[in-house]
């Protein structure tokens, strides 16, 4: 099948199957003739793995090791599980990150309805609250 009739398969751009091959993720796919691109039911499969494990979050640079084991014909099951835990470590630093960024916000706001609305229609800055966040949320304890 030529790249526009896998790309509509999988819902891609054409663009990004030629990414794929770019990347090494996907392999150079046999030649027609006529020199186009002609893919097999396995390309199609190879790209359906590609686009599950970034679902998963997983970095084309994992996705090309794991799919090096299949070319290999070595099974990449402990290589997938020990990047499975990078991943949900990373996703546990960012959560606190984001909780952390959340209550910053929540103090910063909270902070702000005490600020006199004549002090926060100063015009010799652009915004008070933002540009004075450090100390209003430093003041979370008063």
């Amino acid at each position: 099948m030529r790249i526009g009739e896998l790309a509509d398969r999988l819902e891609l751009n054409p663009r990004t199957l030629r990414f794929y091959e770019s990347v090494g993720l996907l392999l150079d796919p046999e030649r027609t003739p006529g020199g186009y691109r002609d893919y097999s039911e396995d390309d199609l499969e190879r790209v359906r793995f590609i686009k599950s494990a970034q679902r998963l979050g997983l970095s084309l640079d994992d996705i090309k090791e794991i799919l090096a084991f299949k070319d290999r014909d070595d099974l990449p099951c402990d290589y997938v599980l020990s990047v499975i835990d990078k991943e949900a470590d990373a996703l546990d630093q960012k959560i606190a990150e984001l909780q952390a960024l959340r209550d910053d916000l929540r103090a910063l706001r909270a902070k702000a309805r005490r600020i006199p609305k004549k002090q926060l229609e100063n015009r010799s800055c652009v915004c008070h609250i933002i540009e004075n966040q450090d100390l209003l949320i430093g003041m979370r304890n008063s």
